[in-house]
């Protein structure tokens, strides 16, 4: 199971960040099983709508939960912001499952950060 986590400003734009992420790893949309972010983030339509164009499935995670997840690259301004030092590579390894390593660690472009796990 390959699972993308993606971090957000407000209104920034989605797919062209997480599509070059994922092209600069070699990995096509098809590989990818699920998008996972924020709780508060997966309610937004332009997530919802960045799920259902590549047929992913959605998952949400509150802060606490990212939080307790160990990750290699922790933010500081994530953790003022939301709550949890880091959205994107810890909603990756959940949504990816037990076992799971980052295969992409967070990348940010044009306000969006992008991280990949596998299972």
């Amino acid at each position: 199971m390959i699972a993308v986590g993606i971090g957000a400003r407000s209104g920034a734009a989605l797919s062209g960040p997480v599509r070059a992420a994922l092209a600069g790893a070699g990995i096509r949309p098809g590989q990818v099983g699920v998008l996972a972010t924020l709780d508060r983030r997966a309610a937004e339509e332009r997530v919802r709508a960045l799920a259902e164009e590549h047929g992913w499935r959605l998952a949400g995670f509150p802060a606490a939960d990212l939080a307790a997840v160990t990750v290699p690259n922790p933010g500081r301004a994530a953790a003022a912001a939301v709550g949890t030092p880091s959205v994107a590579e810890a909603a990756a390894l959940l949504a990816a499952g037990p076992g799971a390593v980052l295969i992409l660690p967070k990348q940010v472009r044009a306000g969006v950060t992008v991280a990949v796990a596998v299972a």
